[in-house]
């Protein structure tokens, strides 16, 4: 078919998606030399198309149906890839002959993983770009990617170990297409800004999307499988030699999931049972910057661990908005905030806030017995406003009297995980070094015999419970109070109204 009526019949069915894709110049890439079949490496006839409509001021280079072998393919500003029904990006296998562009000379990458402080060895990259898309109903295999970072020795190949990396950008889109087995990153964005990211389908072997040190981002309608690490997660790290802050951040309408890779697209959704799925949404663990301004909306997580806010190592954590998230067999806490001092930054460098965080309307089942929800900051560094509001947590259940006598090392300097807190001794809420927490409407139970108290509230000044609904076993308490000031509980069934000025021990 003539390209014309390609786009002809593509602006019918989507009019206005495509009406920019229509006008601007289109650059087939299998004029400029492409094979689409498989075996032959068509990278230098795809950097080709993208160099000569750079060149002209932009527009599309496009892939027709086929199987499009490559190493690092360029991006460069106003130009858009569209990878149409049929077409498959497929990176190949590194080799003698076959090689992906070197790492550069990192900004720096003392303070992150080998993984975020390089990006050009990666399928598809750009740096200091603008005006650039990937779009259409096509797939991206990164097949030949690793998972590990390398070493691009003189007598090594130059590995591939990223899908896509996108480095000081700005108005980016990337929508529609799908990626398998993407490397250690689907995507790792740094430094990107004005950029959308929806109706991407993702069914990878690391981490989905990472979006670092980034601003006025909107991630829509994506369904992101990563069973061994995270699906959706932001940071904010030292890879451009200084911290920058993620902010102005919107995740909504998104499914994040641990099934066994590759089953997320077949169909078959196959939950990964070895050892604990990863697969959830994460801020955190690189934590430089600061994270602000945030809503995270309308998302479902399934067979994955839970929703985890962390900041280690000097960033600020602040006007995080959560809402209507559904949880469907979580393994580890259902819910995860962290305050703590790794402090994987320069000498001297700040102490990490964590405050002002709303979560709402939040429904788990099937939650691991082992743990509870955790909230918890360090010595002399509180986490502060904290309102959770119409919260339902049911809870596999299980814990022994023993258990519920457990004392949590403060963990001040450990690196941000759930794991690390091991068994809470609370099934509920683990809550500690906190100022001022809220909690309305929260109901938590279990679905085998627990002995351990649904909450317990470590070195808190100022918690309100109201309309609180706990499952209790026998004599075993709701509450546990260590060292609270400013404690009020009302309206919540089988407890009394309660109002504690300040207590060193307290069951009830």
């Amino acid at each position: 078919m003539h390209y014309k009526n390609i786009l002809a019949t593509i602006c019918l069915v989507f009019p206005f998606s495509f009406f920019a894709l229509a006008q601007a110049p289109v650059y087939n890439v299998k004029t400029f030399g492409a094979k689409g079949d498989g075996k032959a490496l068509d990278t230098k006839a795809i950097d080709k198309a993208i160099t000569q409509a750079n060149a002209a001021g932009g527009g599309t280079v496009y892939f027709p149906a086929g199987d499009y072998l490559s190493v690092t393919i360029h991006l460069k500003s106003n130009v858009g890839l569209f990878v149409d029904h049929g077409a498959t990006i497929i990176a190949a296998t590194a080799s003698k002959g076959i090689q992906y562009d070197f790492p550069e000379k990192a900004d720096n990458d003392t303070y992150q993983d080998y993984g975020h402080s390089y990006f050009r060895n990666s399928l598809i990259y750009g740096e200091n770009l603008h005006d650039i898309s990937i779009t259409g109903p096509g797939k991206i295999w990164g097949r030949g990617l690793e998972m590990k970072e390398g070493t691009n020795g003189v007598n090594t190949p130059g590995l591939g170990n990223k899908t896509l990396a996108l480095k000081l950008c700005r108005n980016v889109l990337l929508r529609d297409f799908t990626i398998a087995h993407g490397g250690w990153f689907g995507f790792l964005l740094t430094g990107v800004d004005n950029m959308t990211i929806d109706n991407i389908k993702m069914d990878t072997n690391r981490d989905g999307i990472d979006l670092v040190s980034s601003k006025n981002v909107r991630i829509s309608n994506c369904t992101i499988n990563s069973p061994v690490d995270d699906a959706i997660v932001l940071k904010s790290d030292y890879a451009l030699n200084y911290p920058r802050d993620l902010e102005n951040v919107t995740i909504t309408n998104c499914q994040v999931s641990g099934y066994k890779e590759g089953t997320l697209l077949d169909g078959t959704n196959v939950k990964w049972s070895n050892g604990s799925p990863t697969g959830r949404i994460k801020l955190g663990t690189e934590s430089n910057g600061g994270f602000k301004n945030i809503t995270i909306s309308n998302c479902v997580f399934d067979n994955s661990r839970g929703l985890a806010l962390e900041t280690v190592d000097g960033a600020a954590l602040e006007d995080i908005t959560i809402s209507n998230i559904t949880m469907r067999d979580v393994g580890n806490a259902p819910i995860f905030i962290r305050l703590g001092a790794r402090m994987r930054a320069p000498k001297d460098f700040r102490y990490s806030t964590l405050k002002r965080i709303n979560i709402s309307n939040i429904v788990a089942y099937g939650v691991t017995g082992t743990q509870g929800a955790i909230i918890s900051g360090i010595p002399g560094h509180d986490i502060e406003d904290i309102t959770l509001n119409n919260i339902k947590i049911y809870f596999n259940g299980g814990g022994t009297k023993a258990q519920a006598e457990r004392e949590i090392p403060p963990l001040i300097d450990s690196y941000p995980d759930p794991n690390r807190f091991g068994i809470t001794p609370a099934y509920g809420f683990f809550i500690r070094n906190v100022k001022d927490i809220k909690l309305n409407n929260i109901e938590v139970s279990y679905l085998k015999e627990d002995l351990r108290p649904a909450f317990i509230l470590d070195q808190v000044d100022g918690a309100d419970f109201q309309h609180v609904r706990a499952q209790k076993t026998g004599s075993a308490p709701t509450f546990r109070l260590n060292q609270v000031k400013n404690f009020n509980l009302f309206n919540s069934q089988g407890l009394p109204d309660t109002k504690i000025n300040e207590v060193k021990n307290k069951e009830f």
